[in-house]
C-alpha cells in the first residue's frame, strides 16, 4: 500500500491515473482507494438497489457481467467508520494498492507539493518515500517532476521491491 497525498486539487488523482499504467506497463497489478469528502451514491431512486438500500439492508451488491460494485450503508453511529485495513482486506488481492488521501494515517506516501506549499505534517508514523513537486527539489527525499512518470514508477517498484510482495 502507498499513499498520495497532498493539499487539496495539489494533482493526487491525476499523478494515480498516470501512474497506473506506467506501473502496469511494468507488470504491476494496481488497484486504487480514494478518500472523498461527500456522500457517495452509485444508485438511482427508484432503481432496485436502492429501494434494497431504502428498506433497510446494509449492504447492497450491484452487479454485471462488466463490474460489480459493494455498497455499505452506516446505519447508525454505531456502526463504526471504515478502517483502511478494513478496505484493503475486502479488495481483490493485486501488487499495489495506491490510497489517494488518508494525509493522517501513518503509511508510506508519496507527497504532492506545488509551488511553496508547506510539506504536509500528516501522522507521525507516516513515512514519506519521495516528493512530486514543480518547486525546487526537496534535500532530504528523492523528488521528481511531475511528468517524470517513469522514473518515479521505477523509484516505486525498486523502493517497495513489488516483485517481492506478491499477496
Amino acid at each position: 500500500m502507498l499513499g498520495v497525498v497532498g493539499w487539496k486539487n495539489s494533482g493526487k488523482t491525476t499523478l494515480i491515473t498516470r501512474l497506473i499504467p506506467a506501473l502496469g506497463a511494468r507488470g504491476i497489478s494496481v488497484s486504487t482507494i480514494k478518500h472523498v469528502h461527500h456522500a457517495i451514491d452509485l444508485d438511482e431512486p427508484g432503481k432496485d438497489t436502492f429501494r434494497h438500500r431504502e428498506a433497510g439492508a446494509v449492504d447492497v451488491v450491484m452487479y454485471s457481467e462488466a463490474r460489480w460494485a459493494l455498497l455499505h450503508e452506516r446505519r447508525s453511529e454505531l456502526d463504526p467508520a471504515a478502517e483502511l485495513a478494513e478496505l484493503v482486506r475486502r479488495m481483490s488481492p493485486v501488487d499495489l494498492i495506491l490510497v489517494e488521501g488518508f494525509k493522517k494515517v501513518a503509511m508510506r506516501r508519496i507527497e504532492i507539493r506545488w509551488g511553496d506549499a508547506a510539506p504536509l505534517t500528516g501522522d507521525r508514523g507516516a513515512e514519506t518515500l519521495a516528493v512530486v513537486t514543480d518547486g525546487s527539489p526537496d534535500p532530504d527525499l528523492p523528488s521528481f517532476r511531475r511528468d517524470e512518470i517513469e522514473g518515479l514508477a521505477d523509484f516505486i517498484a525498486d523502493t517497495l521491491n513489488i516483485d517481492l510482495l506478491k499477496w
